[in-house]
């Protein structure tokens, strides 16, 4: 632990206790007109009603230097236009939408529309490989699909027939192929108002996709609920205002750009910034100066590649409309935290959730003296513990010791299921406890600290890949026998995938072959989920029951305690 506390000014909250607690945040929103509740229709419409409709609501940077400003009143209008579409086409109450495409301004009218349709938003990374993508699909029973004519042609249009669910394809732009609908033109005639279908709290609205150890990607099912801790924990843990200028760096795909990219900003009021383009230190820079972002919302995977051209690389710049800065994603170095002081003024705020968790539950609020590596304390309303096993029973552990983050269940966005997995769900909950699956450490003063893993998921850049899906990819060559994946610590993306592979019989290990390997995982998958290295094996670990141990091959490529071996096969290097 870092022994480093950034005081904090003064120190009083800037939240009355009288504000706390979920139901005066229900309060704190409008509902629908009628009765229900509605995601969409508090983050846009209650402000249209408010009289609020022309501030701007997204401020759009094209990857070629375009710049589009988009009011409140534009955005309703837009996401109205795009729920008549829908509509048109027979889509309805319960259908599921899945989008594949960039930081696009279509990408948030069609969130919105959806919403208001009563229709379920699933958001899938553009950088996907078409196995991810058809995975995904199937899981959720798409029932349309927004995407680009290049993303569908290649990812989906192999195999779009063999899912009966997929009513619609709606393209990008002003033409579409064979099947598919051009939404340039469907939306040029579609009206301007549209009745938002009354869906109650309890509705479903986001489905979320997060790998796991083993078996096919789970998904995360949220309810219209989840708005009240969406726009409550945008106010707490990254103090939104009215009319703030707030920049999410998250792409839409994944839970972030989601609740806190989307939903929480516009429930706040904020002005959204959104770049289309990938990471660039000199475009960051100059978004953050010339737009004027008073928040900032990014990932310790960029602030870390900000770190490595050095301080005077902002040497010139200007950045004196920032107020806030808040990283989410993976833990956050004490070195990052610090570097932002040094850098802006102030530091990086980590906090802490899940795609389980639908939003924030752990954070370094702005009233919080921080200490840096810490992921801050549980936020109004959530109660947390540390907990571990004491045979079937679960026991608190107290401030010191480590062991797995647990949260008291109850919350606005806690996960409703996962789709169609109801045991799977159920092993998540436990002596009234929702179990992270996260090992952390709780100290003294209330902080909470993040240790690790406790299964083998790998994070890199922001991204949460399961072993099992890269695993999968690898052995359909048919060079490969068997293929098991680890994480790897990386300076610049906290890890990357490294695979080790077995060959069939009367195959030979060359650079040549790892390098078709390599391209045969990126085409598959895409490559931010490939792995970046290929090592060959003559076996792997596995245990006598037949599982690769994966605990052991990581513990052997970073040197660290290799733990039980009594149920290891043998004794492979």
């Amino acid at each position: 632990m870092s022994g480093a506390i950034i005081r904090k000014p003064g120190g009083a909250a800037i939240r009355t206790p009288e504000e706390t607690g979920w139901d005066a945040a229900r309060a704190r929103l409008a509902g629908l007109p009628g009765g229900g509740l509605n995601i969409a229709h508090e983050a846009v419409d209650r402000h249209i009603l408010a009289g609020q409709g022309g501030q701007a609501a997204v401020i759009w940077r094209g990857r070629d230097g375009t710049r589009a400003v988009l009011s409140y009143d534009d955005l309703a209008a837009q996401s109205a236009r795009f729920a008549h579409v829908l509509a048109a086409h027979g889509i309805a109450r319960g259908d599921r939408l899945f989008l594949l495409c960039g930081r696009v301004p279509e990408l948030h009218a069609a969130t919105l529309g959806a919403l208001k349709a009563g229709v379920v938003v699933s958001p899938l990374f553009a950088a996907f490989g078409p196995e991810p993508v058809r995975a995904r699909m199937e899981i959720g029973q798409a029932s349309v699909l927004l995407t680009t004519e290049a993303q569908y042609l290649r990812k989906v249009a192999p195999w779009r027939a063999e899912l009966p669910s997929l009513k619609l394809v709606l393209i990008l732009g002003d033409s579409a192929p064979e099947g598919c609908v051009a939404l340039g033109p469907a939306m040029a005639v579609a009206p301007r108002q549209f009745d938002t279908v009354p869906t109650g709290p309890e509705d479903m609205a986001l489905l979320h996709f997060t790998s796991g150890t083993t078996g096919k990607p789970k998904g995360v099912v949220h309810v219209h609920e989840a708005v009240v801790a969406h726009a409550e924990t945008g106010r707490r843990a990254l103090d939104l205002h009215p009319g703030d200028i707030y920049w999410c760096t998250a792409d839409p795909g994944w839970v972030t750009g989601m609740s806190y990219g989307i939903v929480s900003p516009l429930c706040n009021r904020a002005t959204l910034v959104v770049d289309e383009a990938e990471f660039d230190l000199e475009r960051w820079y100059g978004i953050l100066e010339s737009e004027r972002v008073q928040v900032w919302y990014t990932a310790p995977t960029a602030i870390r590649m900000m770190m490595r051209a050095g301080p005077e690389a902002a040497a010139g710049r200007a950045f004196s409309a920032l107020r806030f800065l808040a990283s989410v994603g993976e833990p956050l170095n004490a070195e990052c935290v610090l570097w932002g002081q040094e850098v802006f003024g102030l530091p990086f705020h980590d906090n802490w959730w899940q795609s389980e968790t639908g939003g924030i539950m752990i954070a370094n609020t702005p009233e919080m003296d921080i200490k840096p590596g810490a992921m801050g304390k549980p936020l109004p309303g959530i109660t947390a513990g540390i907990v571990a096993r004491d045979g079937d029973a679960l026991r608190e552990l107290p401030d010191g010791e480590i062991g797995e983050l647990a949260l008291r269940p109850g919350w606005p966005s806690m996960m409703r299921a996962y789709l169609g997995e109801p045991d799977r769900y159920a092993k998540c909950f436990a002596g009234g406890w929702y179990l992270t699956g996260d090992l952390a450490m709780r100290d003294s003063d209330g902080y909470y600290w993040f240790v690790g893993r406790a299964d083998d998921l790998i994070k890199s850049a922001g991204h949460l890949i399961g072993p099992f899906e890269v695993e999968s990819a690898l052995i359909e060559h048919p060079a490969v026998a068997e293929a098991a994946v680890i994480g790897v610590p990386d300076p610049a993306a906290g890890e990357v995938v490294k695979a080790f592979v077995t060959l069939k019989a009367g195959q030979e290990p060359t650079e040549a072959l790892e390098r078709e390997l390599r391209g045969h995982a990126r085409k598959r998958l895409g490559p931010a989920v490939a792995p970046r290295a290929i090592v060959f094996r003559d076996s792997l670990p596995r245990t006598r029951s037949g599982k690769i141990m994966r605990r052991l091959l990581r513990a052997r490529e970073l040197g660290l305690p290799e733990g039980d071996l009594s149920t290891l096969e043998g004794e492979p290097r």
